[in-house]
């Protein structure tokens, strides 16, 4: 079956792509993908999501428009003592009829130009499939290529591992 992911709408330097499959119902997965207040009960990665003012936010619901500001582990843990990375960020796109979620950061796109898009499918046997994408483009995406690249593979590979987990087990 393919992708449920969009085609990159620009090529990047640096591609980072994860898939997992997950043996919970599509609607349960998208549920737990979309409560960020949650997310520091399973994602190693991405555990505090907060507005551009570093308050959380009100409507925790995403929304085109919306922006975040995301406390990063890069490499991933559970661990809060752990330092983190802020990624400020503006959601572009949430297709709930399609199980799709996008953002992108907000940096000077000459610098880094960032886009992340999470899709959610359903396989032949049933089970969830869980997509991601983020595609950097720019001079900085060379940067985060050399000095970051493996960190955020290994980062996206644990957060779609507790993303499995956690809809599986809850």
């Amino acid at each position: 079956m393919a992708s449920n992911l969009p085609e990159p709408s620009y090529a990047g330097a640096l591609v980072v792509s994860v898939f997992c499959e997950i043996d919970a119902p599509i609607e349960k997965v998208w549920t737990v993908l979309l409560d960020f207040p949650k997310y520091k009960e399973w994602n190693p990665f991405v555990q505090v999501i907060t507005d551009k003012n570093k308050k959380p936010l009100e409507d925790q619901t995403p929304g085109e428009g919306k922006y975040l500001l995301m406390q990063v582990h890069i490499p991933p843990t559970m661990d809060d003592s752990i330092s983190t990375t802020s990624a400020f960020e503006q959601i572009t796109s949430v297709q709930p009829e399609l199980h799709r979620l996008a953002w992108k950061n907000l940096l000077p796109s000459w610098f880094i130009r960032a886009e992340r898009w999470q899709a959610l499918r359903t396989n032949e046997a049933g089970k969830t499939v869980y997509e991601t994408r983020e595609v950097f483009g720019g001079i900085g995406a060379y940067l985060i290529k050399w000095f970051l690249g493996a960190k955020l593979v290994k980062s996206f590979e644990e957060m779609a591992k507790g993303l499995k987990l956690y809809s599986e087990q809850n």
